[in-house]
This record gives C-alpha cells, sequence and structure tokens, in this order.
C-alpha cells in the first residue's frame, strides 16, 4: 500500500527507492533472460533431436547468466542493509530535531522510542524493499505478460487476468489491515510507554506494594496487544491465499493455454515450455512483494505516530543566525509574558536588568516563575510577549550553539548520561583536559566522590547516574556546567539535596570560581544566597520587592 505522508518522507531518500528498484528491474530481466535461453535450448534440442552442439552458445549464456544473477543477489544485500541504515540515519535526524524542540512535557517518552526506534525500522524495509519492489511489479509482469502473448495470445490473456487478481485483490485486504495496524500500534506504544515508565520507578512501586497491581495491569495491555496480532495474522493469512490461488491457478492455466495451442497447431510444442518458465518470472515479483509488504508493514502502522511527531509545534522556532557567543553576560527582561498552556502559572509583565558578572538571588514561593525564569534564559521556551537579551542580542537571534555557549543552566534534578564520569562532564566542553575536568569536580566538591566510584573519572553511570544520590548527581552537574565557557549560570535550587554544611562549601566555591561570570541563583534557601549582590523576590509571575545583599528567605526548606 502507498501512504500520501510515508511518499511526503520519501522526498529525503528518493535514490535510494530508484536505486533499489533498478537493481530489481535487472534481477528480473535476467530471470526473464534466462527463462527465454532456457526455452529456447528446449526448442533446439527437439527441433535438432538432441544435437547439444547447437545449443552450446545458448548453455553458455544460461551460465553467463546464472553467474552474474549470482552476483547482483550477493551485491543486493549489503547494499540495501547500508542504504537502509542511512535511511534510517536521515529519517532519526528529522524526527529528533523536530523533537529537540519540543518541551518535554509535551511528548510521551515511551510513544517517542517506540516510533523513533520500531517505527522507524519498519520504514527502513518499507523504503528500502516495499516501495522499490512495487516499482518491480509495476513493470515486470506487463512486460512478461507481453512477451507470452507474442509466443501465445491465449495464454498472454490468462496470464494478464491472472496477474491483476494477484496484484490488485490483496489490496482489498490492506485497507483493513492498516486500520487494525494503526490501532495495534497505538496499543503497542502505549505498552511501551507504560513499561518505561514502571521500570523507571521500580523502587517507588516497591515502597508503595504496587508492583503486582502493575504487573497485571501491563500484562492484561499485552494480553490484548496478542490478540490484536493474531487477528491481524489471520488477515494476512487470507491475502497469502489469495495471492498464492492466482499465482499457482494463473501459471496452470496459462500452461493449459498454450497446450491447447499446441493441440490446435497454433503454437509449437517447445512454446508451451517457454510459456511455463516465464509464467514463473510473471509472478516471481508479485510474490517478494507480498514478503516486503509483511516486512515494511510495520513502518505503515507507525505512520500515526510519525505524523504526530512530525506535525509537532516546536516551543521555540530556531532561526537565529549570530553565530558567536555573548561577549558579556548582561541580561535584559522586557514585559515578558510567558503562562503555560491551560495554566494561569508563569510570569507576567516580568522585567530585570543584570550587569556582567553579577550575581543575583531570585526567591519566592512554589509557583511564582522562579523556574519559568530559568527556562526562558536557557530558550526552552519562548515569551508570549516580550523579549529576553543576554550580552545586548535577543535569544532567538542567536544560532543553537552560540547560546549554549552563551547560557548555561544547571536544573534541580539533572540528567546524567550512562556513560563515563568525563564524558558527562565534557558535555559543554568536549575538549576539556583532565586537569580542568578535576578543578571543576572539586569546585563542586564532587571530586573525592568521583574518585570512590571503582574507575574514577571512567567509571561508567548507570542510567541518570543511579549509583549516585541526588546531591551528588547535582553537584556533579554543576562541575559540568562549571566547564562551560558561557559567561552566563543559571543554578535552579542545585543545592536543595545537600545539607546546610556542604551546601555553604559548594557556593562559597562556585562564587570564587565564577567572579567573571552572571550568576543566577534560584533557590528557597537563604543559606544558597549568602553571596549575591542582589535579590529579586517573584510573586504570582511578578517581581513584588528588591534588595541589595542576601534575601531573607521565608519559604520553608526544601519548597518548590
Amino acid at each position: 500500500m502507498v501512504h500520501r505522508r510515508l511518499l511526503q518522507l520519501a522526498g529525503a531518500v528518493p535514490g535510494v527507492i530508484l536505486a533499489l528498484a533498478g537493481v530489481g528491474v535487472l534481477l528480473s530481466a535476467m530471470h526473464v533472460g534466462f527463462a527465454l535461453t532456457a526455452g529456447s535450448v528446449i526448442a533446439t534440442l527437439v527441433r535438432d533431436d538432441g544435437d547439444l552442439a547447437s545449443t552450446l552458445p545458448a548453455l553458455v549464456a544460461l551460465a553467463a547468466i546464472a553467474v552474474v544473477r549470482g552476483v547482483v543477489v550477493a551485491v543486493r544485500e549489503p547494499v540495501a542493509t547500508r542504504l537502509g541504515a542511512s535511511v534510517r540515519l536521515r529519517l532519526r535526524r528529522r524526527l529528533l530535531a523536530r523533537l529537540v524542540a519540543v518541551p518535554a512535557a509535551e511528548r510521551d517518552a515511551g510513544e517517542v522510542a517506540a516510533t523513533v526506534i520500531d517505527g522507524v525500522d519498519g520504514l527502513d524495509a518499507y523504503y528500502t524493499r516495499y516501495l522499490p519492489q512495487l516499482v518491480v511489479v509495476l513493470v515486470v509482469p506487463a512486460a512478461v505478460v507481453g512477451l507470452v502473448a507474442v509466443r501465445s495470445t491465449a495464454a498472454g490473456a490468462v496470464l494478464a487476468v491472472a496477474a491483476a487478481v494477484a496484484v490488485l485483490a490483496p489490496r482489498v485486504w490492506d485497507a483493513r489491515l492498516l486500520r487494525n495496524g494503526r490501532r495495534r500500534w497505538d496499543v503497542f506504544t502505549r505498552l511501551s510507554a507504560d513499561f518505561v515508565e514502571a521500570l523507571q520507578q521500580v523502587p517507588l512501586l516497591r515502597a508503595f506494594g504496587a508492583t503486582g497491581r502493575v504487573a497485571d495491569r501491563l500484562a492484561t495491555t499485552a494480553e490484548g496487544l496478542r490478540r490484536s496480532t493474531m487477528t491481524q495474522l489471520r488477515v494476512s493469512l487470507v491475502e497469502t491465499a489469495v495471492s498464492a490461488l492466482a499465482l499457482h491457478l494463473g501459471t496452470a492455466l496459462a500452461v493449459v493455454a498454450a497446450l491447447h495451442g499446441v493441440l490446435t497447431g497454433d503454437v509449437r510444442a517447445p512454446v508451451a515450455v517457454t510459456v511455463l518458465l516465464l509464467a514463473r518470472e510473471c509472478f516471481r515479483p508479485v510474490q517478494d512483494l507480498g514478503t516486503t509488504w509483511h516486512a515494511g508493514y510495520l513502518g505503515l502502522t507507525a505512520v500515526d505516530g510519525l505524523d504526530r511527531l512530525l506535525s509537532m509545534r516546536p516551543s521555540v522556532v530556531e532561526a537565529g543566525d549570530h553565530a558567536a557567543p555573548a561577549a558579556t553576560g548582561t541580561i535584559e527582561l522586557t514585559g515578558v509574558t510567558y503562562r503555560y498552556p491551560g495554566s494561569t502559572t508563569g510570569v507576567r509583565d516580568l522585567s530585570l536588568r543584570v550587569a556582567a558578572g553579577e550575581t543575583v538571588a531570585v526567591v519566592g514561593p512554589s509557583g511564582s516563575g522562579k523556574s519559568t525564569l530559568a527556562r526562558l534564559l536557557e530558550r526552552d521556551v519562548d515569551p508570549q510577549q516580550g523579549v529576553v537579551r543576554v550580552g545586548g542580542l535577543g535569544l532567538p537571534d542567536y544560532t543553537p550553539t552560540a547560546r549554549s555557549r552563551s547560557v548555561v543552566v544547571v536544573p534541580q534534578d539533572p540528567t546524567l548520561f550512562a556513560w563515563t564520569v568525563r564524558e558527562n562532564l565534557r558535555l559543554y566542553r568536549p575538549d576539556a583536559t583532565g586537569s580542568q575536568i578535576e578543578q571543576a569536580a572539586r569546585t563542586a566538591d564532587v571530586h573525592e566522590v568521583v574518585q570512590s566510584l571503582p574507575d574514577g573519572y571512567d567509571t561508567v553511570l548507570a542510567e541518570d547516574g543511579g549509583q549516585l544520590s541526588g546531591g551528588q548527581r547535582q553537584r556533579l552537574a554543576l562541575a559540568r556546567a562549571l566547564l562551560s565557557p558561557a559567561p552566563v549560570l543559571v543554578l535552579d535550587e542545585i543545592t536543595s539535596a545537600l545539607d546546610v554544611g556542604t551546601e555553604r562549601r559548594v557556593m562559597d566555591a562556585v562564587v570564587a570560581a565564577t567572579r567573571e561570570r552572571t550568576v543566577i541563583v534560584v533557590a528557597h534557601r537563604e543559606s544558597a544566597c549568602t553571596h549575591a549582590d542582589r535579590w529579586v523576590r517573584l510573586q504570582d509571575g511578578r517581581i513584588v520587592a528588591t534588595g541589595d545583599g542576601a534575601p531573607v528567605v521565608e519559604a520553608p526548606a526544601g519548597a518548590r
């Protein structure tokens, strides 16, 4: 089945499809040439009473065709695999480029993973197997029917009808398969999302004694997916049976028609053998199409998920062309308003100016807009009104790379990758030396923690740093940010998991190491803001008070 949306996506890989289709047509041409040559050998043997000498050139041609065909078949698979890998790479790059700009709250990690991994794997087969074979089916059977019709009009007519039925009849079931397959894909992606969520939260489920209930729910969903899959299989078997019936019956009837021509004297006897061989080659591409349809079926069923991902509206549009990072750390927010969809929280008419090298503490109760301010500064979201400037230039004017080298935000719950500690710390600065990495870790008071790991800085972390405590993860993320050359550093509750003594030690070292940078400290606890040059208090998304020095924080410790 040809799907409009998938054809639009195929615009990214037209050369791959045409190249593989060309190889398929070449192989079919050699099959047909082999059949015609074999027919001529038989005709020569019949005419010359078994004189092998007269068939020698044809036999040599048969051997040559067989060798070349074997070479093409041997080359086709590695080429198709390599081209398939390039297709997957291009499609995933396109999907991920779209996802980068979509807020995490607007996408489902499990569904996205299923679509980007399993769905794109299915599209690989759709583009490198199904669509090229479809081109072959559009060309080869018609050509073979013409060759048969030249030798036996009746056999050609029978073969034409049988080929049409073999190609078109299964398409009646394709529509039903696709409808059912889409429903199955929705269940599959939901199950994937539920499994990802359950695996990530196993400690919490165990603590609440909910592992059994969640396991039962997942098992019920999985059973529903199994039943849906079996239903699909039954429908698919009917489709296969129709194709097989048309293939075998068409071949037999074509040969019968040719034999009838022999009996009536309209066709020579050896022609019946040629018709038999050509009939096989007429249906070979149709058989291969059925195989490739099932290989690419997963990509077809994933089309809705792909369409949803590609239709997501990014929260930010990357159109900036200023490739140099900010020269200074000045920050200006002018009349900035941002409201979360379906919510009244965010910031409104917020204006704030921070001089280069200044340390400003941002405090306020939960929901006052502190973290929204951090998200605006890293351009995770764009304001609905107003403008955010860093280094005198609006954030949308920077290229993504320049912006990441201008502002670095350290969140309260940072993400660590299943890489080595050293690779995690080099995220912002790939060329950082060993001494620079160690110095950043010492500043964040995490060097001794890293040294205690089995392989030190070469220890591979578990998923999201699972072998580290919350405070250790925060300090590791802080060390990573300190390695960045960005002139603006935003610390969003990065000491919330630390005791007061460790917090004071870390903040003392951070302030000493960032004297030339502009630092925004978002915090609840007064102890995290003791080094601030001034403070800003937010309430309901507005600045309600400011002052010099460290603030007196009234919110309860750890509140958010």
